[in-house]
């Protein structure tokens, strides 16, 4: 049996990405509508009701409007916008966060795909809080750098501009008021009483993002070793396909270790670091924005919704 996929929203950044990594698929038909209606309600409310599942890559607000345009329609549908990833009713579309994430993905028809940056972030603190080594009130900070890609495409047009103003050739600092429409997610599902703080960049290159939270032992008052937190997070995502924890170096290669950021562009894995020593730990992910941060998620819980060997169409 073929599979009907709609697209909502397929001109943007991040549905294009699925759109390529959907259709070489024999298993699925895609359901398109020409440029003069992809906006038009009723067409759009028709293919929805039509297809066996949706993506919706649209504004928060467009979103919401979707999910109501499928009405009782049998749609299974996958949002990768924020309208819906806090929203209880809905399976948040990570996986390998727990055994329970996986299975609320498999059987829901409702899931929202995470936050790039959301998505790094509650690959550490999540399996940190829920290993019980943080405490959930703990100061969480977070800093992050990802490439312009994130933006969408008025970013991208910018950055791309061969006449672009000369500040866009250097890395920006941006959410100054601790309000990143990511937050939300990231201290819901990563279990924590406070809000984190979070501190974006945003550079000159395309895809790919490393997100970094900070740890004291002195802090969360608790003693406990870097290899015990590597050991942990092994055990987390041990027999993962797409989350690896990194070996453990020592100090004298952790001093020389140069973190780039897009090393995992154009693929849906992400790799977990931990430096450091047992006083303070440096936690860090590494991911691409538009894969395991966007697009890749959507498609993995896709293949999971379906049946399939998740890692289907992602190799």
């Amino acid at each position: 049996m073929v599979t009907k996929i709609f697209i909502d929203g397929q001109a943007g950044t991040t549905g294009l990405r699925i759109h390529e990594r959907l259709e070489p698929r024999q298993d699925l038909t895609l359901i398109t509508l020409p440029e003069e209606t992809r906006k038009d309600t009723n067409a759009r409310q028709a293919a929805i009701q039509e297809s066996d599942i949706t993506f919706l890559c649209l504004p928060d607000a467009a979103a919401r409007e979707a999910v109501a345009l499928a009405g009782d329609a049998d749609v299974r549908i996958i949002d990768a916008s924020t309208a819906h990833r806090t929203n209880p009713d809905w399976a948040y579309g990570f996986p390998e966060l727990s055994p329970e994430h996986r299975e609320k993905i498999r059987t829901s028809k409702r899931v929202a795909v995470p936050g790039c940056y959301a998505s790094g972030f509650a690959s550490l603190v999540y399996p940190m809080v829920q290993s019980g080594i943080l405490p959930k009130d703990y100061p969480v900070q977070c800093f992050a750098m990802s490439g312009y890609s994130g933006g969408g495409k008025a970013m991208i047009a910018e950055i791309e501009s061969p006449d672009r103003a000369p500040e866009l050739y250097s890395p920006r600092f941006y959410g100054l008021a601790n309000n990143h429409k990511h937050l939300p997610e990231m201290q819901k599902i990563s279990g924590l009483e406070k809000k984190p703080m979070f501190t974006p960049i945003v550079d000159d290159y395309y895809n790919g993002m490393v997100v970094c939270v900070p740890v004291m032992a002195d802090i969360a008052g608790k003693t406990f070793s870097i290899r015990e937190v590597h050991d942990m997070f092994q055990k987390h995502y041990a027999g993962s396909n797409f989350v690896h924890v990194m070996p453990l170096g020592t100090m004298e290669e952790m001093t020389k270790t140069k973190l780039t950021c897009n090393d995992l562009r154009d693929t849906n894995q992400m790799e977990v670091f931990v430096f450091g020593d047992d006083s303070q730990m440096l936690l860090c992910s590494r991911l691409d924005n538009l894969g395991k941060g966007a697009s890749g998620a959507a498609v993995q819980c896709m293949n999971i919704m379906l049946g399939l060997d998740e890692t289907t169409g992602l190799q």
